[in-house]
């Protein structure tokens, strides 16, 4: 017998869990503040129980800290946060895309291809748009590793980098980057298939970011 309840327990858990966890990427709940169900509730429109659980699944995302037995805080950014995150990406991330390299087939070049240019095409529009189409290049960059477990560890780190490039983003020094351009030299060296440019590439891609947050941003 399906219970029709416990299934609904899961879709408002689900509706939570995503929510939540776009308030943290982008901001809307700032790092380190203290995470109240009763306020969850109201803004989310939904029971206490399913908020508790999408706030223990993001414990696990390493978004969401607990804080003693029955409390819960946006995890924290700050500078020492971020250069962990940095230098796991650019070593994982590296490995990443030399092993699709290495396995590199027309299917994944036509998928890179693909990728950029929907990337491209939502760079004008709305900015939930474009950051699911930028991941999703970055994602299919390191797709055809043959490394399941490597490419999860990567999208996590990928998430837990996006709110410093929201604070990154909101600086008009920032946007005198020519981010494209990045995007674009990354693609056509894995297009030749040339691992030491791509990753050199990808790297200095992201060190910049890093580069300018050391600089710039009060961590």
């Amino acid at each position: 017998m399906i219970d029709a309840t416990s299934g609904k327990e899961t879709s408002a858990t689900h509706g939570a869990y995503l929510a939540i966890r776009e308030m943290i990427l982008t901001g809307k709940l700032p790092a380190g503040q203290k995470l109240k169900i009763e306020q969850l509730r109201s803004m989310l429109n939904t029971g206490a129980s399913p908020i508790r659980e999408a706030l223990s699944l993001l414990t696990s995302d390493m978004l969401v800290e607990r804080i003693d037995q029955r409390g819960f805080r946006a995890a924290p950014a700050n500078k020492a946060n971020f250069e962990e995150i940095l230098a796991l990406r650019c070593s994982l991330e590296g490995m990443a895309l030399r092993q699709s390299i290495a396995n590199a087939t027309p299917d994944w070049e036509e998928r890179l291809v693909l990728t950029h240019h929907h990337m491209k095409k939502a760079t004008d529009g709305e900015t939930s748009e474009f950051e699911k189409a930028h991941k999703t290049f970055h994602m299919a960059l390191l797709s055809n590793s043959g490394s399941p477990m490597l490419q999860r560890l990567c999208d996590q780190l990928y998430d837990l980098n996006i709110r410093y490039r929201y604070l990154a983003a909101g600086s008009a020094r920032y946007q005198k980057r020519d981010i494209p351009a990045e995007h674009a030299e990354i693609l056509e060296a894995c297009i030749v298939r040339d691992a030491d440019l791509a990753c050199g590439s990808l790297l200095s891609h992201y060190r910049r970011t890093g580069d300018y947050l050391s600089r710039e941003m009060n961590l």
